[in-house]
């Protein structure tokens, strides 16, 4: 059956950023189709665990900090040690600083570059060599946004990392589709998250956002959850450097 191609049964799935928010969502929704999830981030995923748990599944806590890259290696053999494989990556972890483009500085440039650009790239090289060690082949889904596709207001670090995300996903899927690894991204639209919770709580600009958007919502982590299972199983294994937007119609206005 066609529905069997989404089944994750026996994969390893490693998702940054898990302890909330989308990733703990994406986590729940790889578990439920059948990987064992490694979860990372800086605080506790005692939530998330249990969760997955719930769904019938595996977890596996990595505490990292992902502003530096120091921390990739110890991840991918944690998840080794624990599970004797990877087979999923999702680069979920990301950073926003808001400030006026003529006041950014320095400091706030570098920290979330590093984050949302640097370290993906870094973490996406370190799993692709384990992939083609294993020799079967990965998947790795990027986690973009509007902004790969639109300026924003008062976000330019987040907005260029997030550009280059969309252009790193495609230039890896034009280097290693040929080891049979899917280098893929989804681009949330405006999500129910923490970082979207001062725009929220604006009255003006909620009810602004809210008119923009075809599907009349904001978004929510349960609708990650058919992106990231499609891009994670051999349902999408011809897709490669795509970027697929969940954003309930905001880029088709």
């Amino acid at each position: 059956m066609v529905l069997d191609l989404f089944k994750l049964d026996g994969k390893v799935a490693v998702v940054t950023g898990a302890n909330t928010g989308l990733g703990q969502g994406m986590c729940v929704a790889l578990a439920s189709a059948g990987a064992k999830v490694v979860g990372v981030a800086r605080r506790d995923c005692s939530e998330t665990k249990q969760l997955v748990e719930e769904a019938g599944g595996e977890f596996l806590e990595v505490i990292a900090d992902l502003s530096d890259i120091k921390p990739i290696d110890d991840i991918l053999n944690a998840s080794l040690k624990a599970f004797g494989r990877v087979d999923i990556l999702v680069n979920n972890a990301g950073l926003i600083k808001r400030d006026d483009a003529i006041d950014y500085t320095v400091e706030e440039w570098d920290s979330v570059v590093s984050v949302n650009q640097k370290t993906v790239f870094f973490m996406c090289q370190a799993f692709a060599k384990q992939y083609m060690k294993q020799g079967t082949g990965g998947k790795i889904i990027n986690v973009a946004s509007m902004l790969s596709y639109q300026g924003g207001i008062r976000v330019p670090a987040y907005t260029a990392s997030k550009s280059a995300v969309l252009g790193m996903t495609r230039a890896m899927a034009n280097e290693w589709a040929k080891y049979n690894i899917n280098v893929n991204a989804i681009a949330p639209g405006y999500m129910v998250t923490n970082n979207t919770a001062a725009i929220r709580d604006d009255e003006d600009r909620n009810a602004a956002i809210l008119d923009r958007i075809p599907a009349g919502r904001w978004g929510t982590k349960e609708d990650m959850a058919g992106a990231v299972v499609w891009l994670a199983s051999d349902a999408s294994n011809y897709v490669h450097g795509f970027t697929v937007a969940v954003d309930g119609g905001w880029l088709a206005r």
